[in-house]
């Protein structure tokens, strides 16, 4: 009779090992400590920010797994659920669209999960912990005195454009630029060559967010070069003349600034134009140099990874982060992390993208 029992027992224990193997698999046993969910991998400065996560990490008891989105905010819901299933504690997630976003966080949350907005912020939950970002106000605001400091005369035509409407930040870029714009709009210092809407409420100090999504409906480059460059084709061909000359331009974004750039590059009737950027990508740094656009506003990626690793490395301890400051979602006021930003141009483009080790003198020819 005892010898009976011990296929029978050797089996049992055999199937048990195998469920707890399998709970641990599902509760998280793969030791992934921390998971980030960026947007997409189509865009420079979202491959940089990957390369910095992974450096940031490297030597720390905790690992990571980084996955991308790629401008779909289906796959970002199943990116978060992947990385819930292996058992994370901290999510890092930079949103494609804020508000859609919110029930991928939410999952998060419910599983015990602290939720980090990264970059971007997550709007209309509750489900998001901390909020590590620019000032991004602030890179708007630094873009229109750029244009306001580089102006020539009165009356100096002004094309505006914006980031995605999805994009809270475009909101926030827009934000920033209108209050240092606006005044020249409506003292004629500038006028508004390519949005009716924008003209519409150029007596507008302070927008709200309905009038705000109006102008950047009509001027939005959803942060794509190639929807920049046609918008930047569409409104020089419908432009008259007193539109062209000399010109200041908004770009939102390095991406969209470059295309924007040889778009008006190409036009005989634009004598000269100042083109703002952001994210001082690599080859932007080039194009300013050459000569091709004014400015960026540098984002230093290394202080912003740095700051949401610490954040993430302080939850694991169980200490508390240190905070700035608060962004309100719309549900609630999510406390942030603050990083500075820089204005560059040729003037300082050494100081700041090179002697700075961002990047190798070597990237850059005529530096």
């Amino acid at each position: 009779m005892r010898k009976s029992f011990k296929p029978i027992a050797l089996l049992l224990a055999i199937l048990m090992f195998a469920a707890i193997a399998s709970a641990c698999s599902k509760n998280g046993d793969s030791k992934i400590s921390v998971g980030i969910v960026l947007p997409t991998k189509d865009e420079t400065r979202w491959i940089q920010d990957e390369q910095r996560f992974k450096e940031a990490l490297s030597g720390t008891k905790y690992t990571t797994e980084i996955l991308f989105s790629q401008g779909s905010s289906a796959k970002e819901k199943e990116n978060v659920e992947t990385l819930i299933n292996k058992g994370i504690k901290v999510l890092i997630i930079c949103p494609y669209d804020g508000d859609a976003a919110a029930a991928a966080v939410e999952a998060a949350k419910d599983e015990g999960i602290t939720v980090i907005s990264y970059d971007r912020l997550i709007t209309n939950t509750d489900a998001v912990d901390y909020y590590v970002t620019f000032d991004s106000v602030e890179v708007g605001a630094a873009q229109a005195k750029y244009l306001v400091d580089h102006s020539k005369g009165s009356g100096q035509p002004l094309y505006l454009y914006a980031g995605a409407a999805t994009d809270n930040n475009a909101f926030l870029f827009f934000q920033g630029a209108w209050s240092v714009l606006q005044p020249k709009i409506a003292d004629g210092t500038f006028k508004i060559a390519n949005s009716s809407e924008a003209e519409a409420l150029k007596d507008t100090k302070e927008l709200s967010r309905d009038q705000m999504s109006k102008i950047i409906g009509q001027v939005t480059t959803n942060w794509d070069p190639n929807e920049a460059k046609n918008k930047a084709q569409t409104h020089l061909t419908a432009a008259a003349a007193d539109m062209k000359g000399d010109v200041l331009v908004l770009g939102p974004n390095d991406a969209t600034a470059r295309s924007i750039a040889d778009v008006f590059s190409t036009d005989k009737a634009i004598t000269s134009f100042v083109i703002t950027g952001q994210d001082a990508e690599k080859a932007t740094g080039q194009y300013i140099i050459d000569g091709k656009q004014s400015m960026t506003v540098f984002k230093d990626v290394r202080t912003l990874v740095k700051d949401a690793m610490s954040m993430a490395v302080n939850v694991l301890d169980g200490e508390t982060p240190e905070t700035t400051g608060t962004y309100n979602n719309g549900k609630i006021d999510v406390k942030a992390k603050q990083t500075p930003v820089i204005s560059v141009d040729k003037n300082n483009i050494k100081k700041e993208l090179v002697d700075s080790g961002y990047y190798q003198a070597s990237a850059f020819t005529g530096l």
